[in-house]
């Protein structure tokens, strides 16, 4: 048992990273998958550029839209949007930076897949040899005949040994690509994690402690919005079935649920650690907590957002 907790534990602290890698551990399997099992290259001038530029980019477009999907953020900023003030859906700059960090997040998976693909070199191979760009190039002081047997090359059966020793040459193109663009992720990452730590308007410490904070605050969300709701259903049932009219129940507005379900916005007069921290620390009941003069988006505060009472674990109690 004691393993186990520490295994919670652990989940608990470094769960977005646990996340990321899982993700990034799916995703090459599953390309490695397709390349044995499903791809088969046609090896045909018509078919080759087509047939392997889709294997590489859609299922990589599938999982950037799906990374939108799972993302807690994107259905925060556009869940009742249509009905709610502009300015609570974001605009301006300020809408322009939070689908700038969810297209970042989302990008994860789509760009393993295409950094596998062409370390695997398979879906570039097929894709190149039925390039006629390319293979001008490849083709110059070889056989007459290379440009026509080019297509052929994945599937080993170009005549001309020369023309056939260009799967080597497409391979290495294929594998160069795939670590340059290894390298620039983790360059862009590494300088986009170093700016935005610089431009934190908090210290490491508080940033520990706000995250904590919303563990717990998610966490008793979730406990008392259960039983509440519980004592809500218990209420009417009981009504229905005796005829009663039942008693009163305070239940947030549906105003009440929108401003807290709003996208956090950081503000240097009043830091609070969430949208929730921030309407119960409102001025006025009437007091709109959406739109705030001096109310910025801050990339390294994006955490807030993204939790949820559905995706928060429960804490083992205390002894």
């Amino acid at each position: 048992m004691e393993k186990f907790r520490a295994v919670l534990d652990l989940h608990l602290k470094h769960h977005s990273a646990l996340g990321y890698g899982l993700v990034t551990l799916l995703t090459a399997g599953g390309e490695r998958i397709f390349s044995a099992v499903v791809f088969q290259c046609p090896c045909s001038a018509a078919w080759n550029l087509p047939y392997g530029l889709v294997f590489l980019l859609v299922p990589a477009l599938a999982l950037f839209l799906l990374g939108y999907v799972l993302s807690a953020r994107t259905w925060r900023l556009i869940t009742g949007c249509g009905c709610r003030a502009r300015a609570s859906c974001g605009s301006g700059l300020r809408g322009s930076l939070v689908c700038a960090q969810l297209s970042a997040a989302a990008a994860l998976a789509p760009l393993t897949w295409v950094a596998v693909a062409l370390l695997g070199g398979a879906f570039y191979e097929c894709a190149a040899s039925g390039s006629a760009v390319l293979a001008q190039r490849l083709c110059l002081d070889r056989d007459h005949n290379c440009a026509a047997e080019l297509p052929l090359v994945p599937c080993h059966e170009a005549k001309a040994s020369d023309v056939q020793d260009l799967l080597k040459d497409l391979k290495a193109q294929s594998q160069v690509l795939g670590w340059i663009l290894i390298a620039a992720v983790i360059i862009i990452l590494l300088i986009f994690t170093c700016v935005s730590r610089c431009l934190s308007p908090v210290s490491f410490l508080q940033l520990k402690f706000w995250k904590i904070y919303l563990e717990q605050e998610q966490q008793i969300l979730k406990s008392k919005a259960t039983e509440h709701a519980t004592e809500l259903a218990k209420e009417n049932v009981k009504c229905f079935f005796e005829g009663s009219h039942p008693k009163e129940c305070n239940t947030p507005s549906v105003k009440e649920w929108q401003q807290i379900s709003s996208l956090y916005t950081f503000n240097q007069k009043d830091p609070y650690y969430s949208m929730l921290h921030k309407y119960v620390n409102r001025k006025e009941k009437t007091y709109s907590i959406r739109s705030t003069e001096g109310d910025t988006v801050i990339p390294v505060l994006g955490f807030v957002d993204s939790s949820s009472i559905n995706s928060t674990p429960g804490l083992w109690p205390s002894e």
